[in-house]
């Protein structure tokens, strides 16, 4: 049995400090989540020694990306002026075709999203010279290098590219928030605090970090972002209140597919770092997702059909250039050939072909069809009915 704790806040805070020569975190809120974190991933997680390291590594890491934000912000508060566009925001249970969707449009002319390297790091690194974050590329490229060794089968699951748009969950994560937390490391009680104590307040730091992401990025301005994260369902007021004018594109597939389906992924993410064994991730998983997606249709019975466009898996997979244009028009966006051009050469370069086919079952994780039925049975009838078949 692995002996070795994570430390405590101040000796992984003094860390970061020694790592940047900064020492201002700003509002110290991230600070109340990282306390309640650290004894739980002593407790719950079952961590190995390489876990043990691998979590330092991450809180060290989301504590100094805080130090060079806060310290950017200072030094350019013009970031603060920054005008972000947010068009769409792609929601719905991990495994329903999000990230393809989220990819495609992101990728088009006049569209942006959030690069996987930039989640990793989204503060520039000291010295880093303004509009070259080539460090930060070589950094992200060896951690998924790093990934990939140690757990070969995510690329058949969810193939990452670190010039690809990717989550906020990541960035939201280095905040201490979103459900990048549990998708890392088994920690049940930090997740229902989480929902308990402090769903929604990382999103003002969000957005604060994507305006730094577009004074970043100069060939930025003027785009409409599409941001994608399943964990947006857990705090989809906080999305709505800080994002407007954005329309939330839920996408839907059975859960009696997207449970097993993410339930593999979590075994192969939480096996890099802990023992935890699959009864337990299915046990987990199969009540959280639930759960998101009860906090998602509370959400939208208050807020109203206005603000969302649902979208059928089987639609994505089957014809996704028609369902992007539709999509995008939805969200007020005028569709130009050169759009659709552009969804069409992001198709082509990523199809399936060659990946490895990601298999799974619910018996893996001790699970049953009858189970699954039972616990999304409302969000089922809601919206797997006959026009939204599985």
């Amino acid at each position: 049995m692995n002996m070795s704790q994570v430390s405590d806040r101040a000796t992984l805070a003094a860390r970061a400090e020694a790592a940047t020569g900064l020492s201002d975190f700003g509002d110290p809120w991230i600070f109340e989540n990282l306390d309640t974190l650290i004894p739980v991933l002593n407790s719950e997680s079952e961590l190995t020694e390489v876990g043990v390291a691998g979590a330092e590594t991450m809180i060290v890491t989301a504590l100094s990306n805080r130090l060079r934000h806060v310290q950017l912000i200072k030094d350019h508060p013009e970031i603060l002026d920054e005008e972000i566009d947010v068009a769409a925001v792609v929601v719905g249970l991990p495994r329903t075709g999000s990230t393809m969707l989220h990819r495609m449009l992101s990728s088009a002319p006049g569209m942006t999203g959030v690069k996987w390297w930039e989640a990793q790091n989204y503060a520039p690194f000291e010295g880093e010279a303004a509009g070259d974050p080539e460090p930060r590329r070589v950094a992200a490229k060896y951690y998924l290098d790093y990934m990939l060794e140690h757990a070969p089968d995510l690329m058949s699951i969810h193939p990452m590219s670190i010039d690809q748009s990717d989550e906020e969950l990541i960035i939201l994560g280095l905040l201490f928030s979103s459900t990048m937390i549990e998708g890392m490391y088994y920690v049940p009680s930090y997740a229902r605090w989480l929902v308990e104590n402090s769903r929604t307040r990382c999103y003002a730091d969000l957005k604060e970090i994507l305006q730094s992401l577009q004074w970043q990025d100069k060939g930025r301005k003027g785009a409409k972002w599409v941001l994608k994260t399943p964990g947006h369902l857990m705090a989809l007021d906080g999305v709505l209140e800080t994002f407007p004018e954005a329309k939330i594109v839920m996408t839907h597939r059975d859960p009696v597919q997207t449970v097993p389906s993410y339930c593999s992924m979590m075994t192969t993410l939480y096996h890099m770092a802990s023992t935890v064994d699959r009864e337990r991730i299915g046990a987990f998983w199969e009540k959280r997702l639930a759960e998101l997606l009860d906090l998602f249709m509370s959400v939208r019975s208050k807020a109203g059909p206005e603000s969302f466009i649902d979208v059928r898996y089987t639609d994505t997979t089957t014809r996704p250039i028609e369902e992007g244009t539709r999509v995008l028009t939805e969200a007020g966006i005028e569709v130009t050939p050169e759009i659709v051009a552009g969804m069409a050469e992001w198709v082509e370069a990523n199809k399936r072909e060659g990946r490895a086919p990601h298999r799974y079952a619910l018996e893996d994780f001790g699970l049953t069809r009858d189970q699954v039925e039972q616990d999304f049975a409302d969000y089922r009838a809601a919206f797997l009915g006959e026009k939204v078949p599985a």
